[in-house]
């Protein structure tokens, strides 16, 4: 069988960014946890690229590579905005679990820059948010097959023993379908009010201090 015929994207250069910020960072360390999932999210999409399955290839492109670079931004040392500073503070603390830091980021990129990204890459793409609906679907359609995947590997013990641990609570508590579902009204709102700078503003304030909010919550410390 031949093989498939790889396509040099901006992609790649995001997926080099976030291999090397997994080769220079501890195991352990809370923001290389997230990257780990994220690279494996973004590896999948490269993939999917480079097969044909994206219809507007580069409209699949340009929101992967805005999506990821508000992530890498903070990632490689930039200001961390509400949602990530939780992340970022807790990042070494050694009560919270694994999974809580792959949620937490998760939590932080999907219910705040997802939203900010397909902004993005309206104005780069001069189209309606309607005009990526299907790109934004099929990104999120892997975030979320990837869900039982960060179970799997990240969540501790024995199925029998896991309902009378708070982490099993926790993983319940936050879902990745229905965040992915309320950052598409995000983008939606925030594109509506791109004509009212200061409203667009308060906004956009908002919508980061609420994520920063959940994402602190997912960091509880459950063990010393």
């Amino acid at each position: 069988m031949a093989q498939l015929e790889h396509f040099t994207t901006p992609v790649d250069g995001i997926v080099s960014r976030m291999r090397a910020l997994d080769a220079g960072l501890p195991e352990r360390d809370g923001i290389a946890v997230f990257n780990r999932v994220y690279l494996t999210v973004t590896e999948a999409i490269d993939r999917r690229i480079d097969t044909g399955e994206f219809p507007d290839a580069w409209a699949a492109i340009t929101l992967d590579v805005r999506f990821a670079e508000r992530y890498l931004r903070v990632a490689e040392g930039g200001t961390a905005p509400a949602c990530w500073r939780p992340l970022v503070q807790f990042r070494c603390h050694p009560g919270v679990r694994p999974l809580q830091f792959a949620l937490a980021g998760i939590n932080a990129h999907i219910g705040h820059d997802l939203a900010l990204a397909v902004v993005d890459a309206c104005r780069t793409l001069d189209c309606e948010p309607a005009g990526l609906e299907d790109e934004f679907d099929r990104v999120g359609d892997i975030l979320v097959s990837l869900e039982e995947r960060i179970r799997e590997e990240l969540m501790p013990g024995p199925d029998l023993l896991q309902l009378a641990d708070p982490l099993t609570h926790l993983f319940g508590s936050w879902s990745l379908e229905r965040a992915r579902d309320a950052a598409w009204s995000a983008a939606r709102t925030r594109w509506a009010l791109r004509g009212l700078p200061e409203l667009a503003e308060e906004f956009e304030q908002r919508l980061d201090a609420a994520v920063g909010l959940t994402g602190r919550m997912l960091l509880t410390p459950l063990r010393e």
